[in-house]
């Protein structure tokens, strides 16, 4: 889906920045990423900590969007406002295999394995902190 598709369904709307929400919103992303690193990797939790480690860079990109004057509805036109608002067609490309993948977690019940959840965590949190680096001239920590 392309952004101009994404405004015509009503996935995506213009709004006023707000330094507070995207200020809430970096936080929580965080938060999530202390979460993570406190749950222990196993077969068990590996699908879990995908899930959490894809909803802390979801909220980035999310405070991006405020922050350039968008509200954005649906986890697919992140990809479009990634690639055409962002020009960052690498980022696109990564995000919305991350977005495949969390959707077949969530709503299909696939399962992933430690191997495949080290890999897409550290994959995810490298994606996270390129967006902060890139788009808040932020030096943030490989800590996470």
């Amino acid at each position: 889906m392309d952004w101009q598709e994404c405004k015509w369904q009503k996935f995506v709307k213009e709004i006023n920045v707000d330094e507070s929400l995207i200020n809430s919103l970096i936080k929580s992303s965080e938060n999530k990423l202390k979460t993570n690193k406190r749950v222990e990797l196993d077969e068990t939790t590996a699908s879990t900590k995908v899930s959490i480690v894809y909803e802390s860079l979801r909220e980035v990109l999310e405070a991006l969007a405020v922050k350039k004057g968008f509200k954005i509805y649906n986890h697919e036109c992140f990809c479009s406002f990634l690639n055409e608002i962002c020009k960052d067609k690498t980022a696109s490309a990564k995000f919305d295999n991350f977005r495949k993948i969390r959707n077949q977690i969530n709503y299909y019940g696939k399962d992933i394995d430690t191997e495949e959840a080290t890999i897409m965590i550290k994959d995810m949190i490298l994606l996270r902190k390129d967006i902060l680096n890139k788009y808040w001239d932020l030096k943030v920590s490989r800590r996470w």
